[in-house]
């Protein structure tokens, strides 16, 4: 089969291109140490208000006795329950969500916390929030009609005020 000389520059050229737009992707993950959702952990969303982690009375902040914060919460239509959040600034935090209806997204403007919640598995998202502030939690997929009442609010204090909180 006879390829133009033209043709083979082209070809050539593209796969050069491809190669170099992989490379610099895999370079920025690996600097960034940015990698897929490893978590996969499934949930029954029909009975997520009768589970053990995700019922009414056991959403919210904890704290454990090695300091680790984790929140755990619920998207439903349409609001995110607890509608406050307390987390301290520069301490890991571990936020467990899972929906009790349809896809929701939840982002937090001016932070690195974004992530997809998807019916029937438990979205884990552990970060760390530098600065102290209030920030807004918006839903980030469309869910309905009132998508657009979605949210809640993260307040990040100090660690002292947070530590001080619970006495």
């Amino acid at each position: 089969m006879y390829i133009d000389a033209t043709e083979k520059k082209w070809v050539i050229l593209v796969l050069l291109m491809t190669a170099v737009i992989i490379g610099i992707i895999t370079g920025y993950a690996v600097e960034f140490n940015i990698h897929p959702p490893s978590n996969v952990e499934s949930i029954d969303s029909t009975a997520l208000h009768l589970s053990d982690e995700f019922n009414e009375d056991q959403i919210g902040v904890k704290t454990d006795k090695s300091g680790m914060v984790t929140v755990t919460m619920v998207a439903a239509r349409y609001g995110f329950f607890p509608q406050d959040i307390t987390v301290p600034a520069n301490t890991p935090v571990k936020i467990r969500i899972a929906s009790a209806d349809v896809l929701h997204g939840i982002h937090t403007p001016d932070t690195n916390f974004n992530t997809m919640v998807v019916p029937g598995y438990v979205s884990e998202v552990n970060t760390t929030f530098p600065r102290a502030g209030d920030y807004p939690m918006l839903c980030n997929e469309y869910c309905g009609f009132g998508h657009d009442y979605m949210w809640a609010r993260l307040h990040v204090i100090s660690r002292d005020k947070f530590s001080n909180q619970g006495e």
